[in-house]
């Protein structure tokens, strides 16, 4: 009990681990896989998972130094998190730390190719092109325009939400 004190989370860090815990819930919603046929696969679940992240992260970029440490939380939860998914799945300690960088780069990937895929917004044909490279691979008659219009509508509903609820890691996100 004393040293709780110590090891508290810093507010950026549990609203982080906050909107972590909310993004992982959207993207295990059923409808992203039955209506919008995203893969039900563990690759399928990881590309969910990252596009809900990154859409978080790109509301807090440029938003001052809390909205970066929340951030930053969110981004150590979304890691935190594929640890132990790889680790329930059997990936021994000799290849957890290349693995992971392996999916650390994915994740900045990720992030560079969404920021040039919204850029020409309105227009959505750089959207559903990376959206089919990443969710979709390998997915037989993928269709990514639903899934593109999901997003752009998820990332218009995180523009509007206020930044303190988002700080203090309570986010909304849009039904499928």
């Amino acid at each position: 009990m004393f040293l709780s004190r110590f090891f508290r989370k810093r507010p950026a860090e549990a609203a982080g681990a906050a909107l972590f815990a909310a993004a992982a819930q959207q993207a295990r919603t059923p409808a992203l896989y039955a209506r919008f046929g995203s893969p039900d696969t563990l690759e399928g679940r990881f590309e969910l998972y990252t596009l809900h992240v990154v859409m978080l992260v790109e509301r807090l970029s440029g938003q001052g130094d809390q909205a970066q440490e929340t951030s930053q939380g969110l981004f150590d939860a979304y890691v935190r998190s594929l640890d132990d998914a790889l680790r329930q799945i059997g990936v021994g300690d000799l290849s957890m730390g290349k693995k992971m960088k392996k999916l650390a780069g994915a994740f900045y990937g990720r992030l560079a190719t969404w920021e040039e895929a919204v850029a020409p917004l309105p227009d959505r044909t750089a959207l559903e092109a990376m959206l089919g490279r990443t969710v979709f691979e390998g997915a037989e008659n993928a269709e990514p325009s639903a899934l593109a219009d999901y997003a752009v509508r998820t990332r218009e509903a995180l523009a509007a939400q206020p930044l303190a609820n988002l700080l203090s890691g309570e986010v909304s996100w849009p039904q499928p």
